[in-house]
């Protein structure tokens, strides 16, 4: 090859060289803002950008008077449930007073729902036991009746929760019978004590269906 040839070749490889260093010292700029387009196809801000101390205390407020409404908001809102769990229990102690109360009445009905009709039935015990007394020197099938009717009452009352109690000699007990005189103290007796029953008493279940009408012993 001739040195012009030689010329001639190099003339042409350098056009192609220049671009090529060109486009090398614009990679870096091109480079540097490459992220910043990046964000902003996303739509998100340049990380570039500066925000002036004016603008980032009125943000900074933003978010303090943000943070104050969501904590008064949870406030409220604690406030609330307490209130309704108050609600709740207050609602369900009432409801278990409610149904013991209701319990209490149904056991009431069922242990004294036959009371007024134990009370009318008293004084034809006392008239049959008073019969009784005047037959008992008698002897027939007229006592024998009596003595039967009044077995069979007496133990239809016991089987319904009604029983009868005589105090005599027992101390006066104003729950469970009623004066109606006093008497002079007397031997064997103390003051206060019981010396004669005129009417005995009479009890369903727990509570006096009739006290026993008494004479207490002078104290």
């Amino acid at each position: 090859m001739t040195e012009k040839a030689a010329q001639a070749e190099e003339k042409k490889a350098q056009p192609e060289a220049a671009p090529a260093r060109g486009a090398a010292e614009k990679a870096p700029e091109a480079a540097s803002c490459d992220c910043g387009a990046k964000e902003e196809q996303k739509g998100g801000e340049p990380p570039c950008e500066e925000v002036s101390p004016e603008e980032l205390s009125s943000r900074l407020a933003a978010a303090e008077q943000k943070v104050a409404e969501l904590t008064a908001k949870l406030e409220a809102s604690e406030k609330k449930v307490a209130s309704n769990y108050d609600l709740y229990v207050r609602a369900k102690a009432e409801l278990e007073n409610t149904r013991k109360r209701a319990d209490a009445d149904v056991l009431k009905a069922h242990k004294f729902g036959n009371e007024k009709f134990a009370t009318n039935l008293l004084p034809v015990v006392d008239s049959l036991e008073k019969a009784l007394d005047h037959a008992k020197d008698m002897d027939g099938p007229l006592k024998d009746g009596l003595e039967a009717i009044n077995r069979q009452l007496l133990h239809a009352m016991e089987v319904s929760g009604m029983k009868p109690f005589d105090p005599k000699g027992e101390k006066f007990d104003p729950n469970l019978q009623q004066a109606v005189t006093v008497v002079p103290k007397s031997e064997g007796l103390e003051p206060g004590m019981v010396a004669a029953v005129f009417q005995k008493g009479w009890m369903i279940q727990e509570r006096v269906l009739r006290p026993a009408m008494v004479a207490v012993v002078q104290g």
